[in-house]
């Protein structure tokens, strides 16, 4: 088996600091996807759980697509918030992504590490090409 790992500087933290992580790894079609937080550019994008919960998912699809799998391939996505309240407004959100792939799910209120509203991480796999 050998890995294939997608990012290995792990992406841009706050203050452009680089991650020491790979933002994804695959192996026998399995992909696992690091927790992705509402950035862009470096930054927590400004506005509540609906805008954050966007940006998070689509940095998370925007690995996946990097490394070829798609929502449909989606087995099990982890999500954490900052806010038990904000569990309604992520789910509509979330169903705008995978209503017709809907993968298993955890999802848990934590601190976070930096100041942002949601995390979403995924496992995804595809059968490898023959």
């Amino acid at each position: 088996m050998s890995i294939k790992r997608y990012g290995v500087e792990g992406g841009q933290g706050t203050g452009g600091q680089r991650m020491p992580f790979a933002r994804a790894t695959e192996a026998d079609g399995f992909l696992f996807v690091s927790g992705q937080t509402p950035m862009q550019d470096g930054e927590v994008i400004d506005g509540g759980i609906v805008a954050q919960s966007h940006q998070a998912i689509r940095n998370m699809l925007a690995i996946l697509a990097e490394a070829g799998y798609g929502t449909e391939h989606v087995m099990r996505v982890g999500v954490w918030l900052d806010d038990p309240r904000d569990f309604a407004s992520f789910n509509k959100v979330f169903k705008e992504y995978f209503g017709e792939h809907p993968p298993a799910r955890a999802c848990v209120v934590s601190s976070m590490v930096i100041d942002c509203k949601v995390e979403v991480d995924c496992v995804a796999y595809k059968k490898p090409a023959a």
